[in-house]
C-alpha cells in the first residue's frame, strides 16, 4: 500500500489532505474493495511512516466524504453504497436481510398517544386518536443507517412489545398487510441530533423520506418520516417511455 500512496509531500496542501487523496484514489482504483477493512491507524502510520495523528484526520477527512465508515468496535471500512429500489414496498430489515446483512435497532421511543392533527389528516382517522408512536435508530451489521419516526393507528398494534426490529413483520402479524404506498424523498442536511444518531457530520446529506402505506382496502396503515444516510443510500427507480410515447413512434423506432 506504501507504494499506492507514494507521492505525499508533492505540493503545499496539509499532509493530512494529501494522504486522503491519495488514499481516495487507491480505493476508487480498486485498491481496497467495498466492504473491506482498510489496516488500522498504527499499521497505516507505520507503513507511510507518519503520525497517527495525520492518519487519523486522512482517514476523518474520507468518512465525512462517506467513502469509508467506522464499524464500533471493529475499525474503518470501504463504503458499500446501498441501492434501495424506490419502486418496491419493502421494510428495512427485509432489505437489509436480502443483502446478507443484520438489521437491528436502537429504541428511542415506543408508546401510545392520541393523533395530532397532521397525523390524523395522513392516517384519516378523527384527531385525537389513539396512535402508537415508534421512533428509532435502524442499524445494519452494527452500523447506523437511518432514523424511523412512524405512527400507526394503534388498533393494528394492540402490543407495542410484540413490535421487534421490523414493523411490518408485526403488522402482519396481526392481520394487517401494507400493499401500496406513497413515498416523497427529498434531500436535506443532517441536524447536530441526527448526525449525532446516525454517526455522521454535522451538516451532512441526508435522504428525508416520508411514506404513508394502506392496506388492501386501502386503509392507512402506517405515516413514518425518516432520515437516510446520504452517503450509504441511493433509491433506484425503474423507468419506462408511456405507451402513448411509444404508439408515436414510427415502425423503425425513429422519433
Amino acid at each position: 500500500m506504501r507504494d499506492k500512496l507514494a507521492g505525499l509531500k508533492e505540493s503545499n496542501a496539509p499532509l493530512y489532505l494529501q494522504l486522503a487523496r491519495n488514499l481516495r484514489e487507491h480505493i476508487q482504483s480498486g485498491g481496497v474493495e467495498p466492504g473491506e477493512p482498510l489496516p488500522s491507524e498504527r499499521e497505516l502510520s507505520e507503513r507511510m511512516g507518519m503520525s497517527r495523528v495525520t492518519i487519523r484526520k486522512g482517514i476523518q477527512k474520507l468518512i465525512e466524504e462517506g467513502l469509508l465508515f467506522r464499524r464500533h468496535g471493529s475499525g474503518t471500512y470501504v463504503s458499500d453504497r446501498i441501492e434501495a429500489r424506490g419502486a418496491m414496498l419493502t421494510s428495512f430489515s427485509e432489505d437489509a436481510r436480502s443483502r446478507g446483512d443484520d438489521p437491528s435497532v436502537v429504541w428511542m421511543m415506543r408508546s401510545y398517544a392520541n393523533a395530532t392533527d397532521e397525523e390524523a389528516a395522513a392516517l384519516e382517522i378523527p384527531i385525537a386518536t389513539k396512535v402508537a408512536r415508534l421512533a428509532r435508530v435502524r442499524l445494519a451489521n452494527g452500523e447506523p443507517l437511518a432514523i424511523e419516526h412512524a405512527v400507526v393507528p394503534a388498533e393494528f398494534l394492540p402490543d407495542l412489545d410484540a413490535v421487534g426490529d421490523s414493523l411490518y413483520a408485526a403488522l402482519q402479524s396481526s392481520g394487517v398487510f401494507p400493499v401500496t404506498g406513497t413515498q416523497r424523498i427529498r434531500a436535506a442536511l443532517a441536524t447536530p441530533t441526527e448526525a449525532g444518531m446516525l454517526s455522521i457530520a454535522q451538516s451532512s446529506e441526508i435522504l428525508r423520506i416520508e411514506r404513508l402505506t394502506r392496506d388492501t382496502k386501502g386503509t392507512p396503515v402506517e405515516f413514518t418520516r425518516s432520515a437516510y444516510r446520504g452517503d450509504r443510500y441511493e433509491f433506484v427507480t425503474d423507468i419506462a417511455a408511456s405507451t402513448a410515447s411509444v404508439s408515436r413512434r414510427d415502425p423503425v423506432g425513429m422519433p
